[in-house]
């Protein structure tokens, strides 16, 4: 069966999700067009208006309509404190979980040699002179406790200077795991539960 041209666009655009296969962007497109063609030019111009307005904070890395996200600039926020995240997705859950009211630093991905992705990708250089302006007394490393999100904390724990505390996210959170389908109980249980993480090697 030959699809019409424009269809068959909005199906390949649809696959662009994730975890959206060729058979789900065809039931998706299918839907929108045959029943809800209302809300198909509601979710385009949200999209448009999304993908034209929505940057990220210049110091925090997350997704801000503003230069400064709401996070940053709310004076009631512990500054003192921040959780370094590797998604904006993470900082989400944690935000939803109620358990935690310092401010975030988000890297977007985690190191990985092998793909090309090193300490400048991540904004780590900035995430470090945002530490050595002095205000800052514990960095929180929540990044994934998967191989390269553990990789990553021990990088980040070993250039931040000793007098600053560093701790690692802790219980609740399973081992290869990932923070956006984490339960919120358990996302704060375990940045109330965290730990030190040693650096002897300094």
């Amino acid at each position: 069966m030959s699809l019409s041209p424009l269809l068959q666009a909005l199906i390949t655009a649809l696959r662009c999700l994730p975890g959206v296969g060729p058979k789900s962007a065809q039931r998706m497109a299918l839907h929108l067009l045959e029943r809800d063609r209302e809300n198909a030019r509601t979710l385009a111009n949200a999209l448009l208006e999304a993908v034209d307005k929505i940057g990220e904070c210049n110091q925090c890395r997350a997704l801000s309509e503003t230069p400064i996200c709401d996070i940053c600039s709310d004076s009631g926020r512990d500054h003192s404190v921040i959780c370094v995240l590797e998604s904006p997705v993470d900082l989400m859950a944690i935000e939803q979980s109620g358990g935690f009211n310092g401010v975030y630093f988000v890297l977007k991905g985690h190191l990985s040699p092998i793909d090309g992705i090193g300490p400048d990708d991540l904004g780590i250089p900035a995430l470090l002179e945002r530490i050595d302006q002095g205000q800052v007394k514990e960095v929180i490393l929540a990044t994934n406790p998967t191989v390269e999100g553990e990789a990553t904390a021990h990088f980040i724990s070993a250039q931040i200077s000793a007098d600053i505390r560093v701790t690692r996210i802790a219980h609740g959170v399973p081992v290869g795991g990932e923070l956006e389908f984490v339960d919120g109980g358990t996302l704060a249980h375990a940045l109330s539960g965290r730990r030190t993480i040693s650096r002897d090697n300094r």
